[in-house]
């Protein structure tokens, strides 16, 4: 295959935070062309919330999440913080995080001896050799409620519900018995707390009382002072947990009770809360100090500050991120609830579904930025956001697509400052990892397997066919790569990522097997999840494996030295099984034996990692396997799109995109909408399950500019439903800054701005064409490089911003 690379660019990352890019590189700035004026990004709904999974709307801040009903006698805002967790060594001091509790130095070579000499096995038999029951996994859990009570109106008119996600901002508004009352709701990153206001059109109205409760039996709730403060600890391990809730009224009176604070009569009230545990990412113990202090002083910070300076500092720091990329693709603001325009929602011609497609790929970058911040775990499997003591799937962090699918979207849609929590997740997985390692493969290096919590869980349980999956750590390692690629941030690369990616692949070093039939190092037992035997070298496992050495060796190249072991991975990838084999049917294969059936309608495609996320498929480098690939996903979609879950759905319009087919990317995200998306926009396996909003907003950018493989691909997989249109501020490979205008489906002008500077490929139709490339600053002419009938090469400079017009 033949390797393009990029030049290496001054990167941006200082002490894990995001400075903020240059104003060149900003969507907007004039280098770059000016896109449309900001609108309103907005779900709304015209009557409360009676369900929390499919009604309510969530806000967050990356550790502190929350969803409001909107209810009128009554508002219920429930609220999380991502450390509660249930489980780990204080549910059980016997917790191992999964690795092996008693010795068995024999099984792994029994289980290869089974697979290489026998064939492929059954799940079954592979979890009583390999697994064992959970113990003390845990849940991630609900902190508690907020309620506000008040009287029940005579009458109510003009009730509107909503989530403005351009301001990260929740409204409730209605007329009651002839008086207007508003709820805004937010959660501030730079305060670190959740904020409402209540107030009213006529002065004195504002009469309610609020509640502070928990599901935990060993929490109580005090009050003293206007503040409400909920303290105890988890019955399963002793977690400490605290939340308080501070009320403040302007004008009216306030009276504290045993269990509530009562406002009467005033003109407006704002509510600040905070909350915490005594949770640190620290193995072994993950116990740290007492959360009253913080807690306390969080709400202390905040209250010195009124409500309009808290607004602005959280619209301020959040539209840092949201406002960076624009995506026009003829909407017009929707005058039916969202609801009723997600019911009606069918992908056809009409500017209303255009709107709730642009609604939805802004919505996933909404719920990353709320659920991902420095200083907090990473996103889960919800989020932030969970009712349940006792989650779907724990509402954990699965590593055999999910926790990766989370982050598909954060560089590419100019999200790097959300990565930050995901990188130090992984990093802080090692110690364990390691132990797994050589307790269950006698290797070194670090690992993990199908799921993880906050505890370090990167050992084995028993659910045959989601169990065993070491690739895990392969995998988690692409993101610290990909952040590289996109930031060209040599400290980044020198300190956090290569050390991560160096460790995962020692693993695999001494892991592979050569497989007596041709001699290739494969990985055994390997398992394609979640479906069909064990067997030595299945396609995702070498496509990953093949992904990660190849990733080591990029990064080698660029930081020089560690020549000693760069060789011994360059001579393992040589040896190495690459997973690419077409098969029968002209399929790509999911195993090395041709055991796919063309039938098999399964929700996982997973032997198409090559094509995406991954970079060894592409339809300009090696044409037969995209071909194969295509074949894969065609039969795997064969069964219908109502019934797959939400994050296939994701997967398969990137495959699609990947493949450069833009009709059938488009029909994977429309079917996504159709089936697999809740009123109140939240993705649904079923059950909700967050990642799926990622997996689309992902998709739409793949659709709008890919650099996988070596150039920037503008517009490489754009729909006919999106005839004419513009984007600006995603982000390409090699640190640039992008976007397009396109009209009746042609391409009309392409804009880019580079960090640093260097020579880069630029791909599109309108390079076909006659066409002038000049520098955005003088608006003089730049030369450039012919590489192919649709491809230029630009030497750019530090700074510089360029278009390309017709």
């Amino acid at each position: 295959m033949v390797k393009v690379r990029f030049p290496v660019l001054a990167g941006v990352l200082l002490a894990g935070v995001l400075t903020p890019l240059p104003a060149y590189a900003l969507p907007g700035a004039a280098a770059c062309g000016t896109p449309p004026a900001r609108e309103r990004q907005v779900l709304w709904y015209d009557r409360p919330a009676t369900d929390w999974e499919s009604q309510t709307l969530p806000i967050g801040n990356g550790a502190l999440g929350a969803t409001v009903h909107g209810g009128v006698a009554r508002e219920h805002l429930q609220f999380n913080e991502k450390s509660l967790w249930s489980g780990g060594p204080g549910a059980d001091p016997a917790y191992t995080g999964g690795n092996w509790e008693s010795p068995r130095p024999a099984a792994l070579a029994e289980a290869r001896k089974a697979i290489l000499e026998k064939g492929p096995q059954q799940p079954e038999a592979m979890a009583a050799l390999l697994g064992q029951p959970k113990r003390a996994y845990g849940s991630y859990q609900s902190f508690g409620d907020v309620y506000l009570d008040g009287a029940e109106p005579a009458e109510v008119k003009d009730y509107r519900r909503e989530l403005d996600i351009s301001r990260a901002l929740s409204r409730v508004g209605f007329v009651a018995d002839g008086v207007r009352y508003t709820r805004e709701s937010f959660a501030s990153y730079p305060d670190g707390v959740i904020v409402v206001r209540v107030s009213a059109d006529r002065p004195g109205s504002v009469s309610f009382t609020t509640r502070l409760t928990s599901p935990h039996r060993r929490s109580a709730v005090s009050v003293a002072d206007g503040r409400l403060t909920l303290a105890g600890e988890l019955a399963d391990n002793g977690m400490a947990l605290e939340a308080q809730l501070l009320v403040r009224n302007q004008g009216g009176s306030r009276v504290d009770s045993a269990d509530g604070i009562a406002v009467s009569g005033a003109d407006s009230v704002t509510l600040v809360l905070a909350a915490g545990t005594d949770y640190v990412h620290r193995y072994p113990d993950y116990v740290g100090r007492s959360p009253h202090q913080r807690v306390a002083a969080t709400i202390d910070s905040a209250a010195r500050r009124s409500f309009n300076d808290l607004l602005a500092r959280h619209e301020r720091d959040y539209r840092t991120l949201y406002d960076r990329v624009r995506l026009d693709i003829g909407q017009q603001t929707p005058t039916v609830p969202t609801d009723r325009l997600l019911a009606a929602y069918t992908g056809g011609p009409g500017a209303a579904d255009r709107a709730l497609e642009a609604l939805f790929f802004n919505y996933g970058r909404y719920l990353l930025v709320s659920s991902s911040r420095p200083g907090s775990l990473p996103a889960n499997l919800q989020g932030v956001w969970n009712q349940s003591s006792s989650a779907p799937w724990s509402a954990d962090y699965h590593v055999n697509i999910n926790l990766q699918m989370n982050y598909w979207p954060a560089e590419v849609t100019n999200l790097g400052e959300t990565t930050p929590p995901l990188f130090d997740f992984i990093d802080r997985l090692r110690p364990r990892g390691r132990e797994t390692a050589r307790t269950m493969f006698d290797a070194g290096g670090f690992v993990l397997h199908n799921e993880t919590n906050p505890f370090d869980y990167t050992g084995v349980h028993d659910w045959p066919t989601a169990f065993w999956f070491p690739e895990s750590a392969a995998w988690l390692s692409r993101h610290l790569w990909e952040h590289y690629e996109f930031t060209q941030d040599r400290g980044f690369l020198r300190d956090k990522a290569y050390p991560i990616l160096r460790e995962a692949a020692r693993f695999w070093l001494d892991s592979l097997q050569a497989d007596p039939r041709d001699g290739k190092l494969v990985a055994v037992p390997s398992y394609s999840p979640e479906h069909g035997p064990y067997t030595a070298g299945a396609a995702m496992s070498q496509q990953v494996v093949w992904d990660l050495f190849t990733n080591v060796l990029d990064a080698g190249e660029v930081l020089g030295g560690d020549q000693a072991f760069r060789s011994r991975v360059a001579g393992a990838r040589a040896k190495l099984d690459p997973g690419l084999r077409v098969g029968s049917w002209g399929q790509l294969q999911e195993w090395k034996e041709d055991l796919d059936d063309p039938a098999d309608t399964h929700r996982h495609v997973s032997h198409l990692y090559g094509l995406h996320p991954g970079r060894q498929i592409s339809p300009l480098g090696t044409p037969e396997f995209a071909a194969a690939a295509e074949k894969s996903l065609a039969a795997r979609e064969a069964g219908g799109t109502a019934g797959a879950p939400g994050w296939s759905r994701a997967w398969k319009a990137n495959f699609w995109a990947r493949l450069l087919k833009g009709e059938s990317a488009f029909e994977a995200f429309r079917d996504q909408l159709r089936f697999q998306t809740l009123p109140n926009l939240w993705d649904t396996h079923p059950p909700f399950q967050i990642d799926g909003n990622f997996g689309a907003t992902a998709a739409v950018a793949e659709m709008l500019v890919q650099s996988q493989t070596g150039m920037v691909h503008l517009l490489p997989a754009l729909p006919s439903a999106w005839p004419s249109g513009q984007v600006d501020g995603l982000r390409a490979r090699g640190a640039f800054t992008v976007g397009a205008t396109w009209r009746a489906g042609q391409s009309v002008e392409l804009r880019l701005c580079a960090d640093k500077g260097g020579p880069v490929s630029v791909k599109n139709d309108l390079l076909k064409t006659s066409f002038r490339v000049l520098d955005a600053h003088t608006g003089r002419t730049v030369r450039w490089t012919r590489t192919g009938i649709d491809t230029i090469r630009l030497d750019t400079r530090q700074g510089g911003a360029y278009l390309v017009k017709g």
